[in-house]
């Protein structure tokens, strides 16, 4: 039986990534020597390569994936803030719902590779909440949007930069739900609580010991499913993805539950798995109404992109191979 059918579903399917945006940058080189100045190593620059990160990136998995990709967010008044747009409009994503802000550097990180590994990472950012004007140019921005086009997801992406208040989260909870939008939460600490009502939570291990100061010494399904109920009493939610690194992930809705382990990769680098993970997550539940399908189709594309160097979205011809090879649908 062919997986087919089910990613034809992805184009028709139309979804919205709020959250923090960035642009991560590649310098890429050779290192042959030290420094006479200082014992650190000289790279040699032979090229620079800018991708999409943070929220962008899970906006990139969508659309490579066939949704339809609306991202709302904010960059700063710069050179950086006009890249990052340009990168996600050349991946045939609307950005229209990019706000600039004078007063705000766009979010950029920068890698120094030799040898194909990481020399040093140069992070320009605030973490700054949005200033009270913006954070309403944006709602309203964006709750324009959903009343008109009622797309089938929206995704917050939280990687604490401020774009994501907690006053813009509360809110834009609320109005999804009342318009019958699935939610799903890719959350980090700050604003760990602040998701009331949504459908699919997806922390990590250490994103649920930082939020509700849970760290099980077992990683079995009896103390997942405590880590589930205990989230469920605070935020009321549908369903909880828990990443947990090589050991795969857990997931529960109700009282289904389970823990899928990874499957064999050759890791390069992990930069963007979770970008992955709750972009395809997302997506397939909504496409399938199946939580353990959905499970198993992100737990396959996390390790999928695991196997590249840098932030990549994933590739629909190589998940479509996989989950043929791997699962039933």
């Amino acid at each position: 039986m062919s997986f087919a059918p089910l990613f034809d579903r992805f184009t028709s399917l139309k979804a919205v990534v709020l959250g923090d945006i960035m642009l991560d940058t590649y310098w890429w080189g050779q290192v042959d020597r030290i420094s006479p100045e200082a014992p650190v190593p000289i790279v040699a620059l032979e090229r620079k390569e800018a991708r999409v990160g943070g929220a962008a990136n899970v906006a990139l998995n969508l659309a490579a994936l066939g949704a339809k990709t609306h991202v709302f967010a904010v960059v700063g008044e710069d050179a950086e803030g006009n890249d990052l747009v340009d990168l996600l409009s050349q991946n045939g994503i609307q950005t229209k719902g990019i706000l600039a802000d004078p007063d705000r550097p766009t979010t950029t990180k920068t890698r120094i590779m030799g040898r194909h590994q990481q020399m040093m990472r140069l992070d320009a950012e605030t973490t700054q909440d949005l200033s009270p004007t913006m954070e309403a140019k944006l709602q309203e921005k964006l709750f324009a949007f959903l009343e008109n086009e009622k797309p089938e997801l929206l995704v917050f992406e939280d990687y604490n930069k401020g774009v994501l208040t907690d006053g813009l989260i509360r809110a834009c909870a609320a109005r999804c739900r009342a318009l019958g939008i699935f939610t799903a939460v890719d959350p980090k600490r700050k604003n760990f609580l602040s998701y009331l009502g949504v459908d699919l939570f997806k922390p990590n291990l250490k994103e649920v010991k930082d939020g509700l100061g849970l760290s099980p010494a077992l990683i079995d399904l009896t103390a997942m499913q405590a880590i589930h109920a205990a989230l469920a009493q605070v935020l009321h939610h549908r369903i909880s993805l828990v990443t947990l690194s090589e050991k795969g992930v857990f997931y529960q809705m109700e009282t289904e539950a389970q823990l899928i382990p990874t499957h064999v990769r050759n890791i390069a680098d992990v930069s963007g798995a979770g970008d992955t993970v709750i972009a395809v997550a997302a997506l397939a539940y909504v496409a399938s109404g199946k939580m353990s399908l959905a499970a198993e189709m992100a737990n396959i594309a996390g390790g999928l992109v695991c196997e590249e160097v840098g932030t990549a979205p994933i590739r629909p011809d190589r998940l479509l191979a996989e989950c043929e090879r791997l699962l039933k649908p």
